[in-house]
């Protein structure tokens, strides 16, 4: 079985989701085209030169439906003989990307693939897409269906998460961002995002907010506490599932849950014979993938099982990671991670995360790897693990160990 490396992993900035935001007039397609083309020039890949392109999104509706993946392809200048994959597993869209691009390798299908994903929050709305298992009853009132707002607020009540702990962890994500921006951290991972005249429209993510402290976030009203326990009333269906809970606890807000932003970013992997085809040299090898169903209800605590299984399929401990990315879906998400492996908070999410940054659903899986490469390369350590909760339960992980 062959090595699945990484050569080279790229983003664009995270504009706001929203119409004023830098990024609402550019497409998925275009952000995508964007990144496809930054990995072709900074890595000269000429003809056919990758087996597919591989590509996450989790509102696959209006412009970001009909295979985005191939259209994007279209769009850039790489081989109209490369094909593209557009695939769906929600926040974890691209993650599971790089992971099947990975495996695709590892079992021969192809020496090179590019994976990521994209997100246009601005222009298709989040839930847009009507999904079943949000909105049929035949499978919404069997598993005790709330919104992840409400499953992140179960999480918080059932380990014993408090309103000043999700703040606390909030203001860090935000500190470390701007820390990590001052110190030019992202810089080889950034591509900056430009019109067709080559004019910059957002080089910096947009979305932070300096200074945020705890009196700023204690100001902020529950975001989901009326919709717990007013109309439609979601706490009560909470409390059917773990009737153990006396009442759910809202402390999440818009100031400790991930902002709603438009961004992307890919990943070029390939074995060792395609980089030496390509004069390439590797940055890191992708040890070990996994996924994994979890409660759909509580619905966001699958870093944990999903990490527990990528460790135990592969003879190692948690001890071994020397620094995490848990995606900050919401703050009681990376909480939990922590509560779970008693890990040093130090090692998990150092250059800030979704919370500061934001979340571009099927952009953030690809995002965080990169982020998770640049900074093993920047403290010289060796093993990072990336891990996303995912919506509907489930759960998805990446181990990666540097070359």
């Amino acid at each position: 079985m062959s090595e699945a490396y990484i050569y080279d992993a790229v983003r664009t900035p995270r504009g706001k989701g929203r119409k004023d935001g830098s990024l609402h007039e550019v497409t998925a397609m275009t952000l995508s085209a964007g990144v496809l083309n930054a990995l072709k020039e900074r890595n000269g890949l000429e003809g056919h030169a990758v087996e597919d392109v591989i590509w996450g999104n989790a509102t696959q509706v209006k412009e970001q439906g009909g295979c985005l993946a191939r259209t994007a392809v279209l769009a850039s200048d790489l081989d109209e003989r490369i094909p593209g994959l557009s695939i769906n597993r929600f926040c974890a869209s691209g993650l599971e990307a790089v992971n099947l691009a990975a495996n695709q390798v590892k079992g021969g299908a192809g020496a090179g693939y590019i994976a990521g994903g994209v997100e246009c929050m601005s222009r298709v709305p989040m839930g847009s897409d009507g999904a079943a298992v949000a909105v049929d009853p035949s499978v919404a009132m069997k598993h005790y269906f709330v919104p992840q707002g409400i499953s992140a607020d179960i999480i918080a009540t059932e380990y014993g998460f408090s309103r000043d702990d999700a703040d606390a962890l909030a203001v860090e994500s935000q500190n470390r961002a701007a820390a990590a921006w001052a110190d030019n951290r992202f810089a080889k991972t950034i591509v900056p995002v430009t019109d067709q005249n080559g004019l910059t429209i957002l080089a910096t993510d947009e979305y932070m907010r300096p200074g945020t402290d705890m009196q700023a976030l204690g100001s902020l009203n529950p975001s989901f506490k009326d919709m717990g326990e007013v109309m439609p009333g979601f706490d009560k269906i909470a409390l059917m599932k773990y009737p153990h809970l006396e009442r759910i606890n809202h402390i999440h807000h818009a100031g400790n849950s991930s902002g709603i932003v438009d961004g992307s970013a890919g990943v070029l992997i390939g074995s060792k014979a395609f980089g030496e085809a390509h004069g390439l040299k590797p940055r890191a090898r992708i040890r070990a993938t996994a996924k994994i169903g979890t409660d759909p209800t509580i619905m966001l605590t699958g870093p944990v099982p999903v990490t527990e299984k990528i460790m135990s399929d592969n003879g190692m401990k948690v001890s071994d990671i020397d620094l995490f990315e848990v995606n900050e879906a919401f703050a009681a998400v990376v909480l939990r991670f922590m509560q779970a492996f008693d890990v040093d908070p130090a090692q998990v999410n150092p250059n800030g995360g979704a919370i500061a940054m934001g979340h571009p659903l099927g952009a953030t899986g690809a995002i965080i790897l990169g982020t998770l490469l640049d900074e093993l390369e920047r403290q010289d350590k060796e093993l990072g693990l990336a891990t996303l909760c995912v919506a509907s339960g489930m759960g998805a992980a990446t181990i990666i160990e540097r070359v």
